[in-house]
């Protein structure tokens, strides 16, 4: 076998083949200036890269409100209608506050269209004016269905604004129109009533509920209708508050602890009423919250902080005899107060609990309490 071994070259039989070729150097380019001298000064440094300027709150309330919009709390809309010769909410209408496109330019995607009368209406009439309103907003929804829709229902509401509409939610009215007639309060919500306001009734006074008016909470636990306690008694109210099973709301209230008002509530009330997970909705009120946004803000800070940011919502109280703080003078400046409270450093999460996500949460509580109240008699009367 070793001879037909192929015996090559080592790398010591090699030698100076082993050696890389030396080439002689290029001759210098023309274009390159060759090495630089040696400079005494420090180099130069980069300058450092600027950090994209901040958002704009105000476009951020506007991208966040295109997410989470504005339920509002309370309208004066239809009251407001009965004294106009001619209307076009879908187009613009300067007589009102609340036309379709400053909705939709605020962030509004429900409204809650008050029935109250005046507190000169009483007696009987009550009700007469109350059945008008009613008959009203069902025609003025009608009238402008590319931009409204009648909704009763969390889900309705819900499907409202899927469907590219701005929820209308009939109420809430005076107690006074069902007078001490539960059949009456039925025929309401059958025609669509959403909301009673507790007070103004001689089972609902300053002494708090009768047993007729504990009977009236009851029997709207059963039917869906919300139990609205703006300028009720605080002893109504707390009444309410511990024998309800749905949540209740206040659907025009600031702090009292911030302005003097005789719709706003006590710290107490305020505490109660988050125990309670029930719903104070702030009012854009100059008379209630103060005559500009930071004061409204204010306003919105402590009843978070009292009573919880789950608990806390919008109102509007536009086209209402209210006068508003400078800068919310309609529906289309809901943008402006929700970029104060960004700069206040309020989470997306508290902010959208605000606007939309705890007036759903109170619709779908009174939803589950009346489905609950009926499965009960159900059964009781399968017994």
């Amino acid at each position: 076998m070793a001879d037909l071994q192929v015996e090559f070259d080592t790398t010591a039989e090699a030698g100076e083949l082993d050696r890389p070729v030396e080439r002689p150097p290029a001759p210098p380019s023309i274009s390159d200036p060759g090495p630089e001298p040696p400079s005494s000064q420090a180099p130069v440094s980069e300058p450092p890269v600027s950090e994209p300027p901040a958002p704009d709150p105000l476009r951020r309330a506007r991208a966040l409100l295109a997410a989470h919009p504005v339920a509002d709390g309370y309208s004066g809309l239809p009251w407001a209608l009965r004294a106009l010769p001619w209307y076009d909410l879908e187009l613009g209408d300067s007589a009102v506050d609340a036309d379709v496109p400053r909705l939709r330019a605020g962030g509004v995607g429900a409204q809650f269209w008050s029935l109250h009368v005046p507190e000169s209406i009483t007696g009987d009439r009550v009700l007469a004016a109350t059945l008008e309103q009613l008959d009203l907003v069902k025609h003025v929804v009608g009238r402008h269905r590319e931009g409204l829709r009648l909704a009763h229902t969390a889900s309705e509401v819900a499907d409202a604004r899927h469907c590219g509409r701005i929820a209308a939610l009939i109420g809430p009215a005076r107690a006074e129109a069902i007078g001490d007639s539960l059949a009456t309060l039925r025929a309401l919500h059958t025609l669509g009533l959403c909301a009673l306001t507790l007070s103004g009734t001689s089972w609902a006074g300053p002494e708090g509920l009768t047993p007729f008016g504990e009977e009236v909470v009851r029997e709207l636990n059963r039917l869906g209708v919300l139990a609205e306690l703006t300028g009720a008694s605080e002893a109504t109210a707390h009444r309410v508050l511990a024998i309800s099973r749905a949540p209740a709301l206040f659907t025009r209230s600031g702090a009292r602890a911030l302005r003097d008002a005789p719709a706003n509530l006590p710290d107490d009330l305020l505490a109660a009423l988050g125990a309670a997970k029930g719903l104070c909705l702030v009012p854009l009120a100059a008379e209630q919250t103060g005559a500009s946004i930071s004061e409204v803000a204010d306003h919105l800070d402590h009843v978070r902080r009292v009573a919880g940011p789950e608990c806390v919502g919008l109102s509007g109280t536009y086209d209402t005899p209210a006068a508003h703080p400078e800068g919310l003078a309609d529906t289309s400046r809901y943008p402006h107060l929700v970029a104060e409270l960004m700069e206040r450093d309020w989470s997306d999460e508290d902010l959208a609990r605000l606007t939309w996500g705890n007036v759903q949460r109170v619709l779908r509580g009174v939803d589950f309490a009346a489905r609950a109240a009926r499965e009960r008699r159900r059964r009781q009367a399968a017994d």
